[in-house]
């Protein structure tokens, strides 16, 4: 009898301890779904951070890119320093470094450009340079409407021009 009581007594304390270690195992689990569920919170809130100054770049950007050609006066000629005014003027600060990069590498600013062997011409060495005429009929002698067109073209094709920068870096062409 003795030995029964025993026995009896060592499963109530297993049993005990089996409460426990799952009353422990549920509370772990539990704490471990809470910080999961604040970690997915955290990581959606940042995404939704970062789409919406996305789109609030986007909407600068084209907002910026309608700005009209006829905005800057017409000349016969214009600078380096007047194009690249112009161009700060109409692309976002955030993107202009980087357009400004494919513009020194394409046509070192010169919006009369045209590439021997290929025709391309103006600012983006576009081929065929009529393909600008789509923002302005000016395309041959107006810098601004050369900006617009390239801009739309980096924005449509890679999404922005420091998209179509890295393009542009690892294969040396956009």
């Amino acid at each position: 009898e003795q030995a029964q009581v025993q026995t009896a007594s060592l499963t109530q304390q297993a049993d005990t301890q089996a409460i426990a270690a799952d009353a422990s195992a549920k509370k772990v689990a539990e704490e471990s779904a809470r910080k999961a569920a604040a970690k997915s919170a955290i990581e959606k809130k940042e995404a939704a951070e970062q789409a919406a100054k996305e789109a609030k770049e986007r909407a600068e950007a084209k907002e910026k890119a309608s700005r009209s050609s006829s905005s800057f006066p017409v000349q016969s000629s214009y600078t380096v320093a007047q194009i690249q005014s112009m161009a700060a003027s109409m692309v976002p600060s955030g993107q202009f470094q980087c357009f400004s990069n494919i513009v020194d590498h394409e046509s070192s600013w010169n919006y009369r450009a045209v590439n021997a062997s290929s025709g391309a011409y103006g600012l983006f060495q576009a081929l065929p340079g009529s393909k600008m005429s789509s923002v302005g009929s000016d395309w041959q002698t107006n810098p601004a409407t050369q900006i617009k067109w390239g801009l739309n073209y980096m924005d449509s094709r890679y999404g922005s021009p420091c998209e179509a920068w890295s393009f542009w870096q690892a294969n040396n062409w956009y």
